[in-house]
């Protein structure tokens, strides 16, 4: 009996499927009552002076009446959107009005087969079935109003057909008793049907979503991702063309992430992102949008400009602070922030960006730890990069670039193992560029790769024509150590030139390890396999290099030159030379120290344990002929070994 009930109840627990009834009956109720008025008209007009107007008319009148009142509300809500408070509301009324007009129909049209002869009899009988069919199946999507609509007309029209003593009637009410027991079938199965069909329809929106949202969101931090984050870019570009106000985007790179990740693994590294991701929400909040963009560079589009001095601030110190590691201990980073300002950097999302990562790089490079905010001045600065970045696409590299090279000096015979090569730049147009300007601009634009194929060749070339005791020191960039193929070149011209793989030293820095330590490590054991010497240049200066001297195929050490400035005045200079020449003593490495401008400064260093120097003080850079030159003076002319401090 409770399954029966159940049929006729509107199921307010699934208010998507309520959505779903009304939009469907918003569609079909209307022609529910089209029909109803042109069927019922019909019949009218059969019994026009047959049956009493009182029963013909008047009654039709008054139904018709209810039905032209619903249908005008119907087509007026049509253009409305549905009320999500009131769809239970609504949806019981129209079961309720459909059975009472279901009732008003039959009572009218049973009053009316009183009358008339057997054609109009049969016209009633033909408007029962067509009639009732047209509803019901405008009412299929909701079940009970269907059902209740089946039922009445059933019903009614059987009591009607058992009080005749006519045979073909009854038999006419039997046919349709089985047609009605059908229809309800028919609608229940189709409203079971239609509820599954919601329910994946419901279901494939909210995957969709989910879908959209994962699409939107980075997995490890909960935030925004790069996909995300330039569309919060672009709309808050249109807002504020539309009059909303400036806006500020940055780029926030973590300083000394890479070590993290190297030294205590990946799930550290995940947690120190995941930590950055949530102090960048707590500072930033609802006044701006925070993404993670990949890796460990963040997005942030900040609605207030006038802030910007403080937020970068307090990122930075806010980043300063020490990440606690899951298995214990912590780990000290830093990070540096590139802002554009909106209109000042550029009006387009792509333009701010590319204005706040030059900020970025900026403050890598001059003040790592800090926010930097785009200027004119940068904009200055990088059309001037834009320049060179064009000569350099252009330039006859064979003819414009050259070297100079510097002795690196035995400090106990006096005599000169090796020249460093130092890279040049003459262009027609632009004169001299110094390395310091070219190099970084051929590194971001990918040009370093050939640049460094033709320099190592003139390198080559060079280094063949000194005496076998005199080795050649060639830097590497970031680009030549992540490019396998870069790799491969350096040792087919080592080959194909003949010279001596063990004449051949390769310099790289710690800033270019750490891009990619794991290909670092395999390029470096390849270059290592074929002879040639690797030395870790600018050291002391980086994150973590002791992690990099045991993991790397190493054979020097280079001293970085801000230690020996001064070194004789500054005792905590003195002790970390004193450090690091006992760690290269211990590890079996060679110790270069650069940076040698005075005597003074040589003969403590060499009283320290030095013995490999570099500097102004010994020779500054010279050109190949010089070199010859001056290598040929040095066999008439040792250089005098420096007397040591006691």
């Amino acid at each position: 009996m409770q399954t029966i009930v159940d049929l006729f109840r509107i199921e307010t627990a699934n208010p998507d499927l309520m959505r779903a009834q009304m939009r469907a009956l918003n569609n079909q109720v209307p022609l529910l009552y089209v029909i109803l008025a042109i069927n019922s008209t019909a019949v009218a007009v059969t019994y026009l002076g047959v049956a009493p107007d009182r029963i013909t008319l008047y009654p039709l009148g008054g139904l018709l009446a209810l039905c032209g009142l619903r249908l005008g509300l119907w087509l007026r809500r049509r253009r409305r959107p549905i009320n999500e408070t009131r769809i239970a509301a609504r949806l019981r009324l129209t079961v309720a009005l459909a059975g009472a007009l279901a009732v008003g129909f039959m009572a009218w049209v049973i009053a009316l087969s009183e009358y008339g002869d057997a054609d109009a009899r049969a016209h009633v009988l033909f408007y029962v079935g067509t009639t009732t069919i047209a509803c019901v199946l405008c009412l299929m999507h909701l079940r009970a109003a269907a059902l209740l609509v089946t039922v009445i007309v059933t019903v009614l029209f059987c009591l009607q057909v058992s009080r005749l003593d006519n045979q073909v009637m009854r038999a006419i009410g039997f046919n349709l008793v089985i047609i009605s027991a059908a229809l309800m079938f028919v609608i229940v199965a189709y409203y079971r049907d239609f509820t599954r069909l919601i329910g994946q329809q419901v279901e494939l929106e909210r995957l969709s979503r989910e879908n959209l949202r994962l699409a939107n969101l980075d997995t490890l931090t909960g935030l925004p991702n790069r996909r995300s984050f330039f569309t919060s870019l672009d709309q808050a570009a249109g807002e504020a063309e539309a009059g909303a106000g400036p806006f500020v985007v940055g780029l926030v790179d973590l300083d000394g992430f890479k070590p993290v990740n190297d030294a205590h693994g990946h799930g550290a590294g995940d947690a120190v992102l995941q930590e950055t991701a949530r102090r960048l929400q707590d500072l930033v909040g609802a006044a701006g949008v925070v993404a993670r963009l990949g890796g460990d560079e963040f997005g942030l589009v900040l609605r207030d400009a006038a802030a910007l001095g403080t937020t970068g601030e307090a990122i930075c110190d806010a980043l300063a602070v020490p990440f606690r590691l899951p298995h214990g201990g912590t780990a000290q980073i830093g990070a540096s922030i590139g802002f554009a300002a909106y209109p000042e950097a550029g009006r387009k999302a792509a333009q701010l960006v590319e204005r706040a990562d030059y900020a970025l790089y900026y403050a890598k490079a001059h003040s790592r730890g800090a926010a930097v905010l785009f200027t004119e001045e940068h904009e200055r600065l990088l059309r001037t990069q834009s320049v060179i970045e064009q000569a350099l696409r252009h330039a006859d590299l064979v003819q414009e670039l050259s070297l100079v090279f510097q002795p690196i000096v035995d400090i106990r015979c006096g005599r000169t193992v090796a020249f460093e090569a130092l890279a040049r730049w003459t262009n027609p147009e632009l004169g001299a560029v110094s390395p310091a300007v070219f190099v970084p601009i051929a590194e971001r634009s990918g040009l370093i790769t050939r640049i460094t194929a033709v320099l190592f060749a003139q390198a080559i070339a060079a280094a063949k024509a000194w005496p076998d005791r005199v080795a050649l020191s060639f830097n590497l960039s970031m680009a030549d150590i992540a490019s396998p193929q870069a790799a491969a070149g350096i040792v087919a011209a080592v080959r194909t030139s003949g010279l001596e793989s063990g004449r051949v030293i390769l310099e790289v820095t710690e800033t270019a390890l750490i891009q990619d330590v794991a290909q670092a490590q395999t390029t470096l054991e390849a270059l290592k396999a074929s002879g040639i010497a690797i030395a870790l240049d600018d050291f002391g200066t980086g994150y973590s290099s002791l992690s990099y001297v045991h993991r790397l195929p190493l054979d020097k050490l280079k001293i970085d030159r801000s230690f020996i400035s001064e070194v004789t005045t500054d005792p905590a200079s003195r002790d970390i030379v004193t450090s690091i020449v006992a760690l290269a003593r211990n590890l079996n490495l060679d110790c270069v120290v650069e940076g040698i401008e005075t005597a003074d400064q040589a003969r403590l260093l060499q009283s320290l344990g030095c013995v490999l120097m570099q500097g102004y003080h010994f020779h500054r850079p010279m050109g190949f002929s010089d070199t010859l030159r001056y290598l040929d003076a040095e066999v008439v002319r040792t250089v005098p070994p420096v007397q040591a401090v006691a």
